[in-house]
Parts: structure tokens; sequence; C-alpha cells
């Protein structure tokens, strides 16, 4: 599933082509993805202008003209959504679901599961809608920090990495980057939250806005669908220290890197260097 940093690359690779420019038309081939599609929204979207491209978590919100009686369009790319520049007249293929069509491009939407959500919210306050009302701090906020990290995990019994996964509590930090964040602050997946000093605190906070950021910088990770809007791929996955690495020796210590499972989701990490 696109992560953080996948929908970041996204939102860089296509505001700078977008923004300031007219929805000529929009191309509805199904009925619904994860939610059902307005049956209005192709006339809705039809002659607005993309005022500015913004994320939110895992969501991209697309501005079109919502303080001049437009709205946002909110869109999430699920486990295997991808969005792609063609151009205009190009023939869709089977899992091309949606096209925004501009005056000298088309922005399409592929999403193969239709685990994808593509929603309309009416008006400026898009932050109101309820999928993103109940969504917790942007880790590269500038609030975010171990003094934060430190306060929300007091009291949690519960193992720390799905702590750091939980959306409701941190936006964005997907299995790779909460493996690998984990592993730079050397603090094992299974420690429970609420026993981690504020010092461990803000190595591990410090670690997530590093691996994020990297992240961002290398085009995210293409592990399954995942592709930047030109068609490239990601590269963090080929630097990953624990990440898909189960035997294989530790690069700080050569212990072998171990594997587990936690809250349905697998685990890597160095029995040694992590603690």
């Amino acid at each position: 599933m696109p992560e953080l940093p996948e929908v970041e690359v996204s939102r860089l690779g296509i505001a700078p082509h977008i923004e300031g420019q007219r929805i000529v038309a929009a191309i509805l081939r199904a009925p619904r993805l994860r939610h059902e599609l307005p049956q209005t929204l192709a006339e809705t979207l039809a002659g607005r202008r993309i005022d500015a491209i913004r994320r939110r978590g895992k969501y991209l919100l697309i501005d079109c003209e919502s303080r001049h009686g437009g709205g946002w369009l909110i869109l999430h790319l699920g486990m295997s959504g991808s969005l792609r520049f063609v151009p205009v007249g190009t023939p869709p293929q089977k899992h091309d679901h949606v096209d925004l069509v501009f005056a000298s491009t088309v922005l399409r939407l592929r999403d193969p599961r239709r685990f994808g959500t593509l929603v309309w919210h009416p008006g400026p306050n898009v932050e109101q809608h309820p999928l993103l009302a109940v969504l917790g701090i942007e880790p590269l906020s500038t609030i975010f920090d171990g003094d934060w990290l430190y306060a929300a995990t007091r009291g949690r019994r519960g193992p720390i990495k799905p702590f750091i996964m939980d959306s409701h509590r941190i936006v964005g930090v997907g299995n790779i980057y909460a493996a690998e964040s984990l592993f730079r602050a050397g603090i094992a997946p299974t420690r429970p939250a609420g026993k981690i000093s504020r010092e461990r605190c803000q190595r591990l906070a410090a670690a997530i806005r590093a691996t994020l950021t990297e992240a961002i910088a290398a085009g995210g990770s293409s592990v399954r669908d995942y592709v930047h809007s030109d068609g490239g791929a990601g590269s963090f996955q080929l630097s990953c220290a624990v990440y898909g690495r189960a035997e294989e020796p530790c690069p700080a210590c050569g212990h072998s890197i171990a594997m587990l499972r936690q809250a349905g989701r697998t685990t890597f990490h160095c029995p040694r260097c992590q603690r």
C-alpha cells in the first residue's frame, strides 16, 4: 500500500503540471472504488481550476476552487492505485478507472484492486471530512517530536510498532518505515510503548522523521504496484537495513535479521541491536 512517502512523491510529481490548470472533463469508468463515486462528479469537476494539491496522511487533497464555490477531491490510492500522466486521447486499459482531462495532458487513476477512494467534499473546510477528521499527527510536522511521542505513549501497554503505525495516532508510517525507524532508534518492535524512556522516544521520533524524509528523496518504495506519475519506480526498499531481509546479516552487527508477526503484519528486526 502506498504510504506517506509514496503519496508525497505523487503529490510532488503531479502538482507542477496541473496546479493552476482547469479540468476540461472528468471521465469515470467505474461506478465505485472502495466507495461509490458520486454520479454528478464529472459534471461537478468540469471547468474547475486546480488551485492546490495537499497531502494529509496517505490522502491526496486536490483543491478545485474550494473557496470559490467548488470543493476538494479526496484521493486515497488504496492497495494498488497509482497516478500517471498520459497524452490526451490515450486509450484506457482494463484497470484505468478515472481520468482528469486537462488541455494538454490527462491524469489517469489506475487501481487494479479498486481499494482506492475518490470522494468529493464541497466547500473549503476539507479537514472536517470524516475520513480526515480522525487522523493523527503528521510525523513531518514541527509538532511531532520526542516529547510528543513520550506523552502519547504513557500508559500504553501494547508494543511500539503497532502504535507508530496507528493512523489515529501518527499518520503514514507504514510497515517498511516503522521497521526501519525502530532499527535506527535501536528499539525492539515488541517493546511496550509505555516503557520507552523520554530519551529513546527522542531517538525514535528523529528516526521516523529521517526515514520518511529519505524515503521521499528516494521516490518512495516500489514493492508491488506503486509507480511515479512518470512511470518510474521508487528505490528506498533497496537500501533497507532490516525490512525484507530475514535471516540475512544485520548491517550493524552481523547477527541474523529476525522475522515475526505483529497485528497481522510481518515485522523485521535485529534481536541484538534492538532492545
